[in-house]
């Protein structure tokens, strides 16, 4: 982005708390997500190395989104200027590109589907994500042109709402013979998916709907990391929650952790 606003001091103030707010629970997800794989049976651990993998791969990206803002910006009298160096926020898109397909294999993998069901769902559900992420991109570049923006983010829904179908009509006819703690957990995981996902058109379509472009600016950078914090940390414990119910329901879990 090379149209920076100006910024109150109170502005930057609050999206530098939170981005680092966003590092800190990314890198902490990554180290409990790596010690919960022993908290589980053997064949569900692969979804909580999928879930470290979300979260460092996003942290990484999250220090590279700090340290850019920090450099695009410099105080003046009190407030805050753009510097002349640009803030690079296709971090943002990379990492999204990289993690939102590991969301999805990581839901699959801890279901622990038929290779031949898991195999066709992975497929489309990878497809229409990068899909997504990737048409979603030019309009999140677009600060003047607000028609472009908008086509680029009504194409960008398409992939979205049939990921929604996939996890909701295909998934769901494939757990109905799961225990009543997993489809509990799984229903839980649809809805924190559909609401963490639903912020970002919703921040997409700010500067569309003639909000100011600095308190615009000040919503996108600060809704996108809470959403990504919910998006994974929380998504990912969810996950975990899943990979232990049905370590209990099939006896896999490990001795010590099933009398703990």
């Amino acid at each position: 982005m090379n149209m920076l606003p100006g910024l109150a001091a109170s502005q930057y103030a609050l999206i530098y708390n939170v981005l680092s707010f966003t590092i800190a629970s990314m890198l902490s997800s990554f180290v409990f997500f790596l010690a919960a794989r022993q908290q589980v049976g053997v064949a569900y651990r692969p979804a909580l190395l999928f879930s470290a993998l979300v979260v460092g791969i996003a942290g990484y990206h999250y220090l590279r989104i700090f340290d850019s803002f920090n450099d695009a910006y410099t105080l003046v009298d009190g407030a805050y200027a753009p510097s002349g160096k640009p803030f690079n926020d296709a971090y943002r898109y990379v990492d999204w590109l990289l993690t939102v397909p590991l969301l999805l294999v990581e839901l699959v993998a801890v279901l622990h589907l038929s290779k031949a069901v898991g195999r066709s769902m992975l497929i489309k559900l990878i497809i229409a994500a990068v899909l997504m992420i990737g048409l979603g991109y030019p309009g999140e570049a677009e600060y003047t042109n607000m028609t472009m923006r908008a086509v680029w983010g009504t194409l960008s829904s398409i992939p979205f709402v049939y990921i929604l179908y996939v996890l909701w009509v295909q998934l769901g006819a494939q757990v109905k013979n799961e225990s009543a703690a997993v489809q509990s957990l799984l229903k839980t995981t649809r809805v924190v998916l559909l609401a963490t996902w639903g912020v970002y058109p919703i921040t997409f379509l700010l500067p569309i709907l003639g909000i100011g472009m600095e308190t615009s600016f000040v919503a996108v950078q600060s809704g996108y990391a809470f959403a990504d914090v919910a998006a994974k940390c929380g998504y990912g414990l969810l996950i975990f929650f899943i990979a232990r119910a049905k370590s209990e329901a099939d006896g896999s879990l490990p001795q010590d952790k099933a009398h703990a």
